[in-house]
């Protein structure tokens, strides 16, 4: 939106470039917990869980603090409905006067095959809704992604009851390295730059 852009050029100044914004795509709710979808909720806990950190209720979504590096970053898994995410990553952008090439969001991607992971640093939403919302509310497509394939040869025409469903018991298997991969892919981003991370990863 036009307001956001207005606040960034007019607080490009005081935005600190030691901190990041790692956002995690989902849908609040026991029911969604292991579904497809909510793959970029499941990438936070794994990474608060392994770096003991707790995610607390906050504003627009969970919360948590990372201290990596001489750097802060904070992880945040939206309470919105997914296809509202840009609401709560505008407001802690703002909050937080986070670059915006300093925010990560974690997100499935249909269109890739299973288990397989792709960084980038913008692009179109590929018809994720959570993506375009944010990319609505930040006027911009231009921020990094890392995309978590959950397409398989299975999956029918109705997308909807694929993406809400859950993995089957042989994915699950996998997911397990799947997530710590993706966690050194973020720490990655954090530590050495989206184009070197790109190259290590891709």
């Amino acid at each position: 939106m036009a307001g956001f852009f207005k606040w960034f050029k007019r607080n490009s100044k005081t935005i600190e470039n030691n901190k990041f914004l790692i956002v995690g795509l989902g849908n609040i709710g026991a029911k969604y917990e292991k579904t497809r979808h909510n793959i970029g909720f499941r990438i936070i806990d794994f990474l608060a869980k392994k770096n003991n950190i707790e995610l607390n209720e906050a504003k627009l979504g969970q919360l948590g603090i990372l201290k990596f590096g001489g750097k802060k970053i904070f992880l945040l898994k939206p309470s919105t409905l997914m296809n509202l995410s840009g609401k709560s990553v505008r407001y802690w952008i703002k909050k937080k006067n986070i670059e915006i090439m300093n925010i990560l969001i974690l997100t499935d991607d249909l269109n890739i095959d299973f288990g397989k992971i792709i960084l980038k640093r913008g692009g179109s939403s590929g018809g994720h809704n959570g993506l375009k919302d944010i990319e609505h509310c930040l006027n911009t497509s231009g921020y990094p992604r890392l995309r978590f394939g959950i397409g398989n040869k299975k999956h029918t025409s109705d997308k909807v009851d694929f993406v809400l469903g859950n993995f089957s018991k042989d994915e699950e298997v996998k997911i397990s390295k799947s997530l710590k991969v993706c966690t050194e892919v973020v720490l990655s981003f954090i530590r050495n730059g989206i184009d070197n991370t790109m190259n290590l990863y891709n």
